[in-house]
């Protein structure tokens, strides 16, 4: 399966080429549309993801039926990376936001390159850091924060991991991800389209005034961004293929 060196994962984008050797050869192509299970809370991981395209929400699911998102990730990270760190079982729901593609890899043979190299295990192990100070950052957000800048802070962190001004995003869905009614998310939406930050339709919000966004939402979208660039070296600021910080001289897969 010849995939560029040139990834639009960060985190394969970041691999050294030895590192990079151990896994290419194991990844396979995985479309991931909206909706689509990566796995569940409490399942055995078997696989590992790398998202190039789209968004994966980690939720919790409550007895009631109601669910919250815990974090997001995409293109800057890794679904399932503590299945190589022995770290098996799923804490949360994995589920796509957006329609997406990526490439994956069983989770013992990553295991197994890890273990080989500490340069792969050290990745892992930050990404799984980066991972839990955003899931930390989120729920101190979820109980502190006002829903304009709870809504906020999501779509801006959406219109990063999609590289796109426009997001597919339903006002139904953005409820359920922030646990809230959908009469609320429609009336702070309202409000942030008439302060001409956003223009929504059915399915699709398109963000209009980036600065004005970032007015309105909380600490937490900038705290957790610093939390990725210092632990993972990734921003939004920073395209998905830098040849000046990372190299691809490896042989393509």
């Amino acid at each position: 399966m010849p995939l560029s060196t040139n990834s639009p994962n960060h985190f394969l984008l970041s691999l050294s080429a030895s590192d990079r050797d151990l896994i290419f050869p194991h990844l396979k192509k995985l479309t991931a549309p909206r909706e689509i299970v990566i796995f569940k809370a409490e399942d055995t991981i078997e696989r590992v993801y790398f998202p190039h395209s789209g968004i994966i929400s980690l939720i919790v699911g409550l007895s009631s039926g109601q669910f919250v998102e815990a974090g997001m990730l995409g293109r800057n990270g890794v679904i399932g990376a503590g299945a190589a760190l022995d770290g098996q079982v799923a804490l949360n729901t994995a589920i796509g936001q957006a329609d997406g593609a990526g490439t994956m890899i069983e989770a013992g043979v990553l295991k197994r390159a890890a273990k080989e190299s500490e340069t792969l295990r050290v990745a892992l192990v930050r990404q799984e850091h980066a991972l839990a100070a955003q899931t930390q950052q989120v729920a101190a957000c979820n109980a502190l924060h006002e829903l304009e800048e709870r809504l906020s802070r999501w779509l801006l962190q959406s219109r990063d991991l999609l590289n796109s001004d426009t997001l597919p995003l339903t006002q139904e869905f953005l409820a359920q991800m922030l646990g809230v009614q959908r009469s609320s998310v429609t009336l702070v939406a309202r409000k942030l389209q008439e302060a001409g930050l956003i223009r929504y339709r059915r399915g699709h919000i398109h963000v209009i005034d980036v600065e004005g966004l970032q007015d309105s939402c909380c600490e937490c979208y900038g705290a957790i961004n610093r939390h990725f660039s210092k632990l993972i070296g990734w921003s939004p600021d920073v395209p998905a293929h830098d040849p000046a910080t990372h190299k691809t001289d490896s042989p393509p897969l």
